[in-house]
């Protein structure tokens, strides 16, 4: 008579620990520890390099680092506010056709094309902004400036050339559309469809339904692909630096000859050039862009982590 020797049973809420398992934990660690070092060391550079031009006196740096880069502070939130108010509407729309009402094969080919977008160059859309958009959009500047002069954005005179903020604006729009639309495409795919087929079966029509089911689902995606956006306007460069024209004024005439640079094109533009005291001014200003974009992505996931109680089941 043999008798089997019982296995000893694991403790309840411990499981067995593998190799693989402890492999890729400690893999997954290293990797968020090795991106704060990164931002750590980039942090780190930038305040080491621009602390030069930060305590510079009057006599090296005319009127203080405070004077130079408010223009190009205000340029570059501009034109990222123009393209995030301009892209982020029709990506949504975009994202809805392709989700709730194109047929599946139409759906499947815009996706993609959609999504190539976002691999053109960006020096490309330079060009095509340069030498296409900005000598069409001098008769919709003249337009503007005649019957819309009024309001502050398009008080004029338009610029003769088309070389404006509104046109960087809506260049840096196309370039953010494929991000946004991306984001809030996949967020709307992942909308219960119980709460779909319940408001349609309430007699809701398919916009009702999109507008109760679909969009509050999608609100803190839709956030968070606006976000995604505009840390890509914020920090474009030879887009910006080859359409517009710059005077260095604080303006918010979006159609006259006289813009603010914004930070990325302007460091684009002078560093090859720089020298000395030059070099720590610039990299100051990047400095500043980084705090920016920083503070950008720490508001998209506050208002993210707010919404977050919305899960689509409750």
């Amino acid at each position: 008579m043999t008798t089997t020797q019982a296995s000893p049973e694991r403790p309840a809420g411990k499981p067995v620990s593998q190799l693989g398992d402890r492999i890729f934990a400690g893999s997954a660690k290293g990797a968020g520890i090795l991106i704060l070092v990164v931002l750590a060391g980039v942090a780190a550079f930038l305040l080491i390099e621009a602390f030069p031009a930060i305590t510079a006196s009057e006599s090296e740096l005319p009127g203080g680092l405070a004077v130079y880069v408010a223009p190009l502070i205000f340029g570059t939130l501009l034109s990222a506010v123009i393209a995030l108010v301009v892209a982020t509407p029709l990506a949504v729309m975009v994202a809805l056709f392709i989700s709730h009402y194109a047929p599946r094969r139409l759906a499947q080919g815009l996706s993609y094309i959609v999504d190539l977008l976002a691999a053109v160059p960006s020096i490309v859309y330079g060009l095509w902004g340069a030498w296409t958009l900005a000598p069409l959009s001098v008769g919709l500047s003249t337009w503007l400036a005649d019957y819309l002069g009024w309001i502050p954005l398009f008080a004029g005179p338009p610029s003769t050339t088309g070389r404006t903020m509104l046109v960087v604006g809506l260049v840096l729009a196309v370039m953010i559309l494929p991000i946004i639309t991306a984001v809030a495409r996949e967020v709307f795919l992942q909308a219960p469809k119980l709460h779909e087929e319940a408001a349609l079966a309430l007699g809701a029509t398919r916009w009702e339904m999109i507008r109760l089911a679909v969009l509050p689902f999608g609100r803190s995606g839709i956030i968070s692909g606006a976000m995604l956006g505009l840390g890509r306007a914020l920090g474009e460069t030879m887009a910006v630096a080859m359409i517009l024209s710059v005077s260095g004024a604080i303006t918010v005439n979006l159609i006259s000859s006289e813009n603010p640079a914004t930070i990325a094109a302007n460091i684009a533009l002078q560093f090859p050039e720089a020298s000395g005291l030059t070099v720590n001014v610039l990299i100051a200003s990047g400095l500043v862009l980084f705090l920016i974009t920083l503070l950008v992505n720490m508001l998209a996931r506050y208002i993210v982590e707010r919404r977050r109680d919305f899960s689509g089941a409750n």
